[in-house]
């Protein structure tokens, strides 16, 4: 067997593997990492930059050849730039007809429309801790877990990147930023001054790259106060920061973005240049490309401590560290000062092992290492390999719950969800202003369980919190529920006992002869004046039928008091996830046994690859809809930020007049005591077709789920779950007792197994 020649083959084979790249960053912002790779990798392979979608009016993969590199940039243009299933269809279709392809990661939120995709071999380059930075989706620390678990082989951006990471691969390696090293030399030559820096006064301390929330704003504030005379010239685009958070002053000129070719041309007349990182989570684990470009145009450097510069540039005299404004602007006088090249010999050593040419030969030797097992490895399987022990569909609290619970007792868990983030109805993420906020309206936690509570706080920490409500009336912004307060503001009586006010409610009280409806229910206990101020046009809003027509549980749910107490719930544990929910199922779900696939329909999967299901999506969809759909209500959410530090006086203030559209408006910062000088709101209104939220309660809509429930219980391998599973309207906390429950009966056979065994 001619082995060797085998070997040359695959090599070659891998060689010409088309190489997809998915990144978070835009080709043609600025040059750094991904561009350096995959323009050196372009010479020598077909390489197709996938970028973040863009939103148009038809759905569309935009493809132009960059000139410069021979890099194909494929830009996903999209009605909803968030439809998973709309980029995954794109890349598909991109991909038909190619040749097996190599997909290099730098986004893990790309998994979500590409691991369907039978890669030759996926290679991830973590170059940034893209968790910690501003806006960044709080699923993507779930996605990184599952890229690390699929990854071939793993690229770290930096020395503290790979430090805290390199116990999760067996196949991780560290390559820091390197340089281009003939591009940037070309500004110790003397290049002519570009136009718009040539008025600028000297000493000139420059800045070029991304211009974002890592950079300490106030740092530069204080620079340009401390020495007026000073000029900070920036260059680079803005991202993330409104115009208001870049400190405006005579001697800050802000010049935008460039050319990376006319960056030398920039370098060659400054006096400093500047690394002014801000500290904070989102610069730990950076390892600027700044550094080494500004060195090898022979400027000097000054930095904040940034853990990876100390590192790599210990014992420069070439580079300054500032910690704060005043030692920052003694740095930068020490640079000035200093004129000897001498301190260059030492740099240009360095540079010389630097270059973005030799990181790249070693990445494609590594890379090619992998590409070459797959081609080899043999293919054929007699038996299909099993998927799981068990697929939850849907990741919100029921399916999340019974996750952690069989994984925790050694089964393997492979959780499904057709949204592109986990945690359900109860996900939460920072709005464009940075504001935390529920995107499907307001989850306020309370329960009398300890159990529940306990098994949640392994997962979070808590913020006291109890919620209350108002409903504007004609009678002002009054405490809802309905309490003695109410009453007096109302009726204008003078209600000084939980006594009094009983009694006073008993002569509004309209008995009737068989409570069955909502109605019935509200008019027997309070009167008919209440009960259309209060419940009439918000039921007509919320359940799109009038409350005669609907089941006495949906207003039960909302208790009337003789007391003041204004506390919307009075269960004996009221609180909130101190860090959100999103980092609370994030938590729950970090775990070995668990796999996470967002953007995936169950049904998509093949059969017979786990041996149990639990479903916690609608029971009627499960079984096609056989009986006819189960009726559900849906919501609308209308976010808003406003610049205001807060907009009304309580989390939540119910509209129960139907000339108001919206039933409820809620303020995030109550619940989340987030301190920010703007706010965030959210509308809701109700309407029949939709994402399902609540079951709607009557006696045809629940005959017609008992047809359902007697196909679910005869479905064998299968649970149902949930509110949608199980058609019933359930708190939060009711849905983890249930999923607490459903857990403990699927490890009863196993766990009596294994005691039978031990006897």
């Amino acid at each position: 067997m001619d082995t060797a020649g085998e070997g040359r083959a695959a090599a070659h084979a891998a060689q010409n593997n088309p190489l997809i790249c998915f990144s978070h960053l835009r080709w043609d912002s600025v040059f750094q990492r991904p561009q350096q790779l995959m323009s050196r990798f372009a010479q020598q392979r077909d390489v197709s930059f996938f970028e973040e979608p863009l939103q148009g009016e038809t759905d569309a993969l935009r493809i132009h050849i960059c000139q410069r590199t021979n890099v194909r940039v494929l830009t996903p243009i999209l009605r909803d730039p968030s439809a998973i299933e709309a980029v995954r269809k794109l890349l598909d279709g991109f991909l038909e007809g190619r040749a097996p392809a190599t997909a290099w990661y730098y986004t893990p939120m790309a998994l979500a429309f590409s691991d369907h995709v039978p890669w030759s071999a996926i290679a991830f380059d973590c170059m940034d801790e893209l968790s910690a930075f501003r806006f960044a989706p709080e699923a993507l620390k779930v996605q990184e877990r599952r890229l690390m678990r699929v990854a071939d082989v793993v690229f770290t951006g930096g020395v503290s990147l790979f430090e805290a990471r390199k116990s999760r691969h067996p196949n991780i390696h560290c390559f820091p930023s390197g340089v281009d090293l003939p591009h940037f030399a070309a500004a110790r030559s003397g290049l002519p001054e570009p136009a718009d820096q040539r008025a600028i006064g000297r000493p000139r301390i420059g800045y070029f790259g991304v211009i974002d929330e890592r950079l300490d704003m106030g740092l530069l504030s204080e620079i340009a106060r401390l020495r007026p005379s000073w000029q900070l010239v920036m260059l680079g685009p803005v991202a993330k920061l409104r115009p208001d958070e870049m400190p405006q002053a005579p001697n800050i000129h802000w010049l935008g973005g460039r050319d990376y070719r006319d960056l030398p041309a920039y370098l060659a007349h400054w006096d400093v240049a500047l690394m002014p990182f801000a500290m904070n989570e989102a610069t730990r684990f950076i390892s600027p490309t700044k550094a080494p470009e500004y060195l090898a145009g022979g400027c000097r450097v000054v930095s904040t401590p940034i853990c990876d510069v100390l590192k790599r540039f210990a014992g420069l005299d070439a580079v300054g560290i500032g910690a704060d404004p005043q030692s920052f602007v003694a740095a930068i006088e020490r640079a000035i000062g200093r004129q000897e090249m001498a301190d260059f010999e030492a740099v240009d050593a360095m540079l010389a092992a630097m270059s973005w040419d030799g990181i790249q030969r070693s990445m494609r030797e590594l890379l090619g290492r992998v590409e070459r097992r797959a081609l080899q490895a043999p293919v054929a399987m007699t038996t299909p390999v099993a998927m799981a022990d068990c697929l939850v569909v849907g990741a919100g609290f029921a399916g999340a719950v019974v996750a952690e619970r069989l994984a925790s007792a050694g089964r393997k868990v492979l959780i499904v969800d057709r949204r592109s983030h986990i945690g359900g109805n109860a996900f939460d993420e920072h709005d464009a202003a940075g504001i935390l906020i529920h995107r499907y309206g307001p989850h306020i936690f309370h329960t009398n369980s300890d159990e529940v509570l306990g098994y949640l706080s392994r997962f979070t920490a808590w913020r006291p919190y109890e919620h209350r409500v108002l409903a504007q009336v004609t009678a002002g912004l009054v405490p809802m529920p309905i309490n003695r307060t109410t009453l007096r503001r109302v009726y204008g009586v003078d209600l000084r006992s939980e006594a009094e006010a009983e009694a006073f409610l008993k002569t509004l009280a309209e008995p009737v002869d068989r409570v069955v409806s909502a109605e019935d229910f509200v008019v027997t206990s309070v009167g008919r004046r209440l009960y259309e101020m209060f419940f009439r046009g918000y039921t007509r809003k919320q359940w799109g039928v009038d409350p005669s027509q609907l089941d006495r549980s949906v207003t039960a749910r909302v208790p009337t008091r003789t007391s003041d107490d204004d506390r919307y719930f009075l269960d004996r544990h009221q609180c909130m996830p101190r860090h959100g929910y999103t980092r609370l199922f994030e938590n729950m779900l970090d775990h070995d046994n668990i796999t996470v696939l967002l953007g995936t329909q169950h049904n998509d999967l093949p059969k017979g690859r786990y041996a149990h299901m639990v479903y916690t999506g609608p029971v009627d969809d499960y079984f096609g809809r056989r009986f006819g759909p189960l009726p559900y209500r849906s919501l609308v959410f209308e976010h808003e930020t406003l610049p205001v530090e807060f907009h009304q006086p309580v989390a939540t203030i119910n509209y129960p007049v139907e000339d108001t559209p919206y039933t409820r408006c809620t303020e995030f910062k109550h619940l989340t005591g987030q301190q920010h000088r703007w706010t965030s709101i959210c509308r809701e209104r109700s309407r029949a077709d939709g994402d399902p939220y609540y079951p709607v309660p009557s006696a045809a809509n629940r005959e017609l789920f008992r047809r359902y429930e007697a196909l679910a219980d005869a479905e064998t391998g299968v649970t149902f779950l949930g509110r949608l599973g199980t058609y019933r309207y359930m708190n939060m906390d009711q849905v983890v007792g249930q999923a607490l429950a459903t857990a403990r009966k699927l490890l009863a056979p196993r766990t009596e197994a294994v005691a039978v065994a031990a006897q």
